[in-house]
C-alpha cells in the first residue's frame, strides 16, 4: 500500500508525517499493493481548538474510494479518529459479498429472455416515507457531518441561501451539490433571479 502524507496551505510536520504512516500500516491487512491512501492535514481558524485540526483519509480499494474526516485538538487525534471511520468502511468494503448469478443461472435467464418468456417483474412501488428534522447549516458542516454518518448523500438547509440542498458522493470520490428551485427561480442564461448571476 502507498501513503501519501499531504498539507492543504500548511506545512506538515515530519512527526505528523511519520505517525500517518506508521497509524495507516495497520490498514494493509485489508488491502493489496495496488491500494493508495491519501492523508490530508489542514487547519480551520474559524474552528475551536477542540476541532480546528481537520484530518481527511481518503482510500482506493479496487478501484473505489473511501473517505473519513475528522476534527480534533490536533492532527494526531483527527489521524486516530479518522482512522477508526475509515477501517470500518474498508473491513465493511472486504466483507460485502460479491453477488453474481452462476453459469448455469445465466444461460437459463438469456434462454427465457430469447423464449420471450422473462419476467418483467412486479411494478415497483414506495414501500417506506422516512421524515426528519433538518437544520441551517453552511456547505462545510454539511459534507462534514456527511462523513461522520458515512452516508452516500445528506439533506440539509444551506445557511447562506436557505435553500434545501442535497450533497452527494460522485464515483470519482469528489461530492457534489444538488440545490432543487422551483420553475422560473433561473433565468435563460442559468444565473439565479436576484443573485447578479452569482451561484
Amino acid at each position: 500500500m502507498r501513503t501519501i502524507v499531504k498539507g492543504k496551505n500548511l506545512e506538515v510536520h515530519e512527526a505528523d508525517r511519520q505517525y500517518a504512516e506508521r497509524k495507516l500500516a495497520r490498514l494493509e491487512r485489508l488491502l493489496d499493493d495496488r491500494s493508495d491512501a491519501v492523508v490530508e492535514l489542514s487547519l480551520e481558524q474559524h474552528r475551536s481548538d477542540e476541532d480546528s485540526h481537520i484530518v481527511d483519509i481518503t482510500l482506493v480499494i479496487d478501484g473505489q474510494s473511501l473517505r473519513g474526516t475528522a476534527a480534533a485538538a490536533t492532527h494526531r487525534a483527527g489521524i486516530d479518529a479518522a482512522l477508526d471511520k475509515i477501517e470500518r468502511r474498508a473491513v465493511d468494503h472486504k466483507e460485502k459479498p460479491r453477488v453474481r448469478a452462476r453459469p448455469v443461472e445465466e444461460k437459463t435467464i438469456l434462454r427465457r429472455i430469447a423464449d420471450g418468456e422473462a419476467d418483467h417483474g412486479r411494478a415497483r412501488r414506495i414501500v417506506k416515507v422516512k421524515r426528519f428534522d433538518i437544520e441551517p447549516m453552511f456547505e462545510e458542516d454539511a459534507l462534514t457531518r456527511m462523513e461522520e454518518l458515512g452516508h452516500d448523500f445528506f439533506v440539509f438547509v444551506n445557511a447562506e441561501t436557505e435553500r434545501v440542498g442535497i450533497l452527494y458522493r460522485r464515483d470519482d470520490g469528489d461530492f457534489g451539490l444538488i440545490e432543487p428551485v422551483l420553475g422560473g427561480e433561473y433565468t435563460t442564461g442559468g444565473a439565479r433571479a436576484g443573485t447578479n448571476g452569482r451561484r
